[in-house]
């Protein structure tokens, strides 16, 4: 490997997570949710770990995720597939795979009976998010028996469950019991995500569906669950070199030094999933000594960035963290103005992902 930026991915943390969160699900069933390349931590090693830890539920996007996922668990998994289907393609990879769509239109239905598809689906409701979800979740349900499918249950999303005092929360919940308790047969419910899990477990219902929690962020700040960061994205200094009071570092000169200075030049930037929003915002530590925050100065740039070491005993090969066990993901993201999801979704291919923790058993093996 010539590039030293590193996604380390820690094994034991993800499956602590995982059971943390079995335990505030109570008796409901966990359907992990891995979409979007696990959310930026490697679909193919997250996925197995969570397997090998007992978890059978699995959802994705659509169905080209389910697809790729199919061939790296096998086929005892579920795979749900969150967006349903888009088109014929879609239909046939859910037949060949053995993916379960979520479907809020009946036309989803045809395009299903057309590849010949006779497995299970779960049915999807708008109840206050006013994005995806069926009007009519009976005539959903009515249109999938006709066609020979089974329901693996109603599933609905919360808008604003991260505020545990937001009235849509309670009136999404309440929604919900409504449609599905007036569908003509019982059918497994699934309302909560990660932050459901957090501010309102009562309603955990037959299936909980966490995501962000997975990954050792706490969906809610003041409800912690005890989470442990999963992912450390690293890399290495390149060059340490000293600059003068009054010169300027990077694209447009948006630093100045008022003070003589040493500056580590890392190998990581923009397109390695480093937010150009930490630009003479954000900071890194060395691993050698984490208690010391390295600011970043200058812009960061496409493949690089740059850090004030000067109070810092650092050198060319040194390994720096900017976000991980040390810097929490969520503060990180909060300094970018935006979220820890888009900090993990970003971190770019050219970075590897390497796993840490207790190794996996062999497949197959007891």
């Amino acid at each position: 490997m010539s590039r030293p930026a590193i996604a380390r991915i820690n094994l034991d943390a993800l499956r602590h997570n995982l059971r943390a969160l079995a335990r505030r699900a109570d008796r409901a069933r966990l359907m992990a949710v891995v979409k979007a390349n696990a959310y930026g931590h490697g679909l193919d090693i997250v996925a197995p770990a969570l397997m090998e830890a007992g978890c059978r539920a699995f959802a994705v996007t659509d169905a080209a995720e389910g697809a790729a996922l199919r061939r790296i668990l096998g086929w005892e998994a579920d795979i749900v597939a969150l967006s349903g289907v888009f088109d014929a393609e879609d239909a046939r990879w859910c037949a060949e795979a053995r993916i379960t769509p979520t479907l809020t239109e009946t036309c989803q239905v045809t395009m299903l009976s057309a590849a010949g598809f006779r497995g299970n689906v779960w049915l999807k409701v708008d109840t206050g998010m006013r994005r995806l979800g069926s009007p009519d979740a009976a005539a959903l349900l009515n249109a999938c028996r006709q066609a020979g499918l089974g329901i693996a249950g109603l599933m609905s999303h919360l808008a604003c469950a991260d505020a545990p005092d937001h009235p849509l929360n309670q009136s999404q919940l309440e929604a919900f019991r409504a449609q599905l308790n007036a569908l003509p047969e019982r059918v497994p419910g699934s309302l909560l995500n990660s932050a459901g899990l957090a501010t309102m477990p009562e309603a955990a219902m037959d299936v909980v569906r966490p995501g962000i929690a997975l990954y050792g962020v706490e969906p809610v700040s003041e409800r912690p669950l005890g989470l442990q960061p999963v992912m450390q994205l690293t890399s290495r200094i390149m060059q340490v070199r000293r600059i003068q009071r009054g010169e300027s570092v990077s694209y447009g000169a948006t630093f100045t030094a008022r003070r003589n200075m040493r500056i580590a030049v890392v190998a990581l930037g923009y397109a390695d999933g480093l937010p150009r929003l930490l630009s003479n915002r954000g900071a890194a530590v060395r691993l050698a000594a984490p208690e010391s925050r390295l600011p970043i100065v200058g812009r960061v740039c496409m493949d690089y960035c740059l850090l004030d070491v000067t109070e810092a005993d650092a050198s060319a090969g040194d390994e720096v963290e900017f976000w991980g066990p040390n810097l929490p993901a969520a503060s990180v993201a909060a300094q970018a103005r935006t979220i820890a999801y888009e900090l993990f979704t970003g971190v770019g291919a050219r970075v590897k992902r390497e796993a840490h923790g207790a190794p996996l058993r062999e497949r197959g093996a007891p």
